[in-house]
C-alpha cells in the first residue's frame, strides 16, 4: 500500500514541477538566467548579486546544478539536427525536471541511508513526499532546494565516516570535504545545519588522522577552484596567478560581510528574531509542527535542523525558504500520534493543508509571469512591456525578442505614475489597432501586463473615446494569483479576498492613445 502511495506522491511531485508557478524572483536570478546567459545568446537581467564591486554570489555551484544540464540539452539538439538556440522555455523546462528528478532520487536515498528502522523510514519518506515543500520549493531552481541536498548528504557522509563497519573512511571524507566547500559557495548558511553534526567527527579523526588530512586536502582543492572559478567570471579580463593570490574573488567572504550589516539587511526588510521559530516554520510544516514539539525521535537529523534553526535565527532578515533544508530532517524525525483517533484527524489536517498550500504556490502563485513572457515574446509589434503588481519577470524566456523589447519592471509603482509612463509609451491608435489580429503588422506596439485584480485600471479600461489611453485586452491567463496585493486595513478581508481570489488571473493589454 504504501509503495502505491509513494508513487502517487511521486507523480504529484512531478506534476506541480511542470507547473509555472513563480515562487520568489531569485530562483531565476540567482541560477538559470546568470548561466543560460553564459551558455546560449540569450540577452539576461543580471542583478546586483552579481554587479556590485564586491559580488555575493558564486557561480561555482551553479555550473554543475544548471550549466552542465543546459550544454547537454544544446548537444543533443544540434545533435538531432535542429538548427538554431534552444527555444528559452525548453531550457526552462529541463531544468524543472532535472530539479524533480535530483528532488526524487537525492533527497529520498538520503532519507533511506539516513534512517535504519524501515517502520520508522517508510514514515518517514511518505511524510517528506506529501509535503507541499518537496511538491513545489524542492522542484524549482533555488539555492536553498539545492542546500536542501547538500546538507542531507552531507549527514549521510558523516554517518558513514563515524560507521565503525566501514574499513576505511578516506573516500566518504574526501567526498564530504568537497560537498562541504560546495555547500558553502552555494549558500554560507549551509555550515549552520552541520554545528552539532561535525561534532561526531572529532573522536574518529582525533584516532584517524589521515582521514582528516584527506577532508581537507579535497576541502582546499574544491576551494581553490572554486575561488578561481568566481574569480575568472567576475574579472572583465584573462585572469593570471597574481590574481588568484592578490586579488582573489571570495564570493562566501563577500556575502558573509554584506549580510553582516544590519543596513543592508534593512534594505530587504528585517524581522524579529522568533520570526523563523513562530511564522516561518509552522508555515512550512503546518501539523506537523505539533508533532515536532510532542515527541520527536532524537537523532543526527533532528540536532543538524535545530543548529540550523538557531544560528539562521540570529540573522535579522528571515524568509521561510531560508528553512528548506530543516523539512525533511524535521519530518524524519517526528513521532506519528498512537491514538487512531487523533492520528485520523491529523492525517486529514496534514492532507488539507498541503493541498491546499501546494495548489496555492505550486500553481496559483505568480503562475502568470512564465506563461506571459512566452505570450510576450510571440508578439512581432511588441517593442515596450511594462510589468504592474508582478514579480520581476525573466527576461530570458523572450527567446531573442530582447532585441527589439524593452521589458520594463514597476512592480509597486503608483497607478497615476503608471498612466504617466504609459502616455508617454504607448502608439499612436490606428485603423489597425481596431481589427482583429490587424495591430500585430505595426511596427510597434506598447503592453501593459497586470494581474486582473488591480482594480485601480477598472475606469480606464472601458475607454472608446477620443482622449486618455486606450486598452486592447490580448491575452488573459486565469491561474494567477498576486499575494503581494492583499490590502486588508483598506479593503477589509472579505473585499480583498474576493477582489485577489475572484478576479484571479493575469492580463495583457495593447496600449494605444489619440495622435
Amino acid at each position: 500500500m504504501w509503495r502505491r502511495t509513494y508513487l502517487l506522491l511521486a507523480l504529484i511531485r512531478l506534476w506541480f514541477a511542470l507547473s509555472p508557478s513563480y515562487l520568489h524572483p531569485d530562483e531565476n536570478f540567482q541560477g538559470p538566467e546568470v548561466i543560460a546567459g553564459q551558455i546560449f545568446s540569450y540577452p539576461v537581467r543580471t542583478t546586483w548579486e552579481f554587479t556590485s564591486e564586491h559580488p555575493i554570489r558564486s557561480v561555482f555551484p551553479l555550473w554543475p546544478v544548471y550549466g552542465l544540464p543546459m550544454l547537454l540539452l544544446r548537444w543533443l539538439w544540434i545533435g538531432n539536427g535542429k538548427d538554431g538556440e534552444i527555444p528559452p522555455i525548453a531550457v526552462f523546462w529541463t531544468l524543472r525536471v532535472l530539479m524533480f528528478l535530483i528532488s526524487f532520487v537525492l533527497e529520498d536515498w538520503a532519507l533511506h541511508e539516513l534512517i535504519h528502522s524501515p517502520r520508522h523510514r517508510r514514515v518517514a519518506v511518505l511524510l517528506v513526499a506529501s509535503s507541499y515543500v518537496t511538491w513545489t520549493y524542492q522542484t524549482h531552481t533555488f539555492s536553498n532546494s539545492v542546500e536542501t541536498l547538500v546538507v542531507a548528504w552531507s549527514l549521510v557522509l558523516i554517518q558513514r565516516i563515524v560507521d565503525t563497519r566501514q574499513q576505511s573512511s578516506l573516500l566518504s571524507s574526501t567526498v564530504l570535504g568537497i560537498v562541504a566547500v560546495f555547500g558553502v559557495f552555494n549558500r554560507i548558511t549551509f555550515p549552520a545545519f552541520l554545528l552539532i553534526p561535525s561534532l561526531r567527527l572529532i573522536p574518529h579523526f582525533l584516532q584517524k588522522p589521515l582521514s582528516l588530512a584527506a577532508l581537507v586536502l579535497a576541502a582546499l582543492s574544491t576551494a581553490f577552484v572554486a575561488v578561481a572559478l568566481d574569480t575568472a567570471f567576475y574579472s572583465s579580463e584573462p585572469i593570471t596567478w597574481a590574481d588568484l593570490v592578490l586579488r582573489p574573488t571570495i564570493t562566501p567572504l563577500n556575502f558573509f560581510a554584506y549580510n553582516s550589516d544590519t543596513t543592508n539587511l534593512a534594505q530587504h526588510g528585517l524581522h524579529p528574531w522568533y520570526q523563523h521559530l513562530v511564522a516561518n516554520l509552522p508555515q512550512l510544516l503546518g501539523p506537523a509542527t505539533f508533532l515536532l514539539f510532542a515527541k520527536p525521535h532524537k537523532s543526527l537529523r533532528l540536532y543538524s535542523a535545530i543548529s540550523g534553526l538557531f544560528v539562521l535565527s540570529i540573522f535579522p532578515h528571515q524568509e521561510a525558504r531560508f528553512l528548506l533544508p530543516t523539512v525533511p530532517l524535521i519530518l524524519s524525525s517526528v513521532e506519528l500520534p498512537k491514538n487512531k483517533m487523533i492520528l485520523r484527524c491529523w492525517g486529514v489536517a496534514w492532507v488539507l493543508f498541503n493541498l491546499f498550500f501546494g495548489v496555492l504556490m505550486g500553481i496559483y502563485h505568480q503562475g502568470g509571469v512564465v506563461p506571459g513572457q512566452v505570450f510576450m515574446s510571440t508578439q512581432p509589434d511588441a517593442t515596450n512591456a511594462i510589468w504592474w503588481k508582478t514579480y520581476t519577470p525573466p527576461i530570458w524566456l523572450l527567446d531573442g525578442k530582447n532585441e527589439v523589447l524593452r521589458t520594463k519592471d514597476v512592480m509597486g509603482l503608483r497607478g497615476s505614475a503608471l498612466l504617466e509612463q504609459l502616455g508617454e509609451l504607448a502608439t499612436c491608435d490606428t485603423p489597425a489597432d481596431r481589427r482583429n489580429q490587424e495591430y500585430l503588422k505595426e511596427q510597434n506596439g506598447t503592453y501593459l501586463i497586470a494581474p486582473a485584480s488591480a482594480t485601480w485600471l477598472d475606469p480606464y479600461l472601458p475607454n472608446k473615446g477620443l482622449q486618455g489611453l486606450r486598452f486592447r485586452e490580448v491575452w488573459r491567463y486565469r491561474q494567477h494569483l498576486n499575494l503581494d496585493d492583499l490590502d486588508f486595513g483598506d479593503d477589509g478581508v472579505w473585499n480583498t479576498l474576493s477582489r485577489v481570489i475572484g478576479r484571479r488571473g493575469l492580463v495583457a493589454w495593447r496600449v494605444t492613445k489619440s495622435c
